[in-house]
């Protein structure tokens, strides 16, 4: 298994801003620079789809898995013989809202999805979360 973290803390928006930026997958490409397009099909609930097409990449279909309104949504990205899920907290804490991204990758096969959709993914975090913010504040 592979696991990799990203948190930041921020007085900049509120929970609310963040997941109706966030949830609203259909927009993703308007600030997040790794996504060229993304579309869901249906609503945002447990078991529904989405589409991503990262930059450079093929479309990938993604399931909603767990979703706690205000709190966390986890997808799941299935890959031959391995799974990757990325897990989206929102906590508020006496400093501020607490976002935080986590992307796992478990498999027979989860070096090699670890190397080519991972890593990018994580590598990007620190920039996409800031995009989130800036984002989320004009809601």
């Amino acid at each position: 298994m592979w696991q990799k973290t990203y948190s930041v803390i921020t007085k900049e928006v509120t929970k609310e801003q963040i997941w109706k930026l966030t949830t609203d997958i259909d927009n993703w490409k308007n600030w997040d620079s790794t996504v060229e397009d993304s579309k869901l099909l249906g609503d945002f609930k447990v078991g529904s789809f989405f589409m991503l097409k990262p930059k450079g990449g093929p479309k990938v279909k993604i399931k909603l898995i767990e979703i706690e309104p205000y709190k966390k949504f986890t997808d799941l990205t299935k890959f031959p013989l391995a799974k990757m899920y990325g897990e989206h907290f929102y906590e508020e804490t006496k400093d501020g809202l607490k976002i935080t991204v986590t992307m796992t990758v478990k498999g027979l096969l989860s070096f090699i999805w670890v190397k080519f959709v991972a890593k990018d993914i994580v590598d990007n975090l620190a920039e996409d979360v800031a995009n989130q913010i800036k984002n989320a504040k004009k809601l």
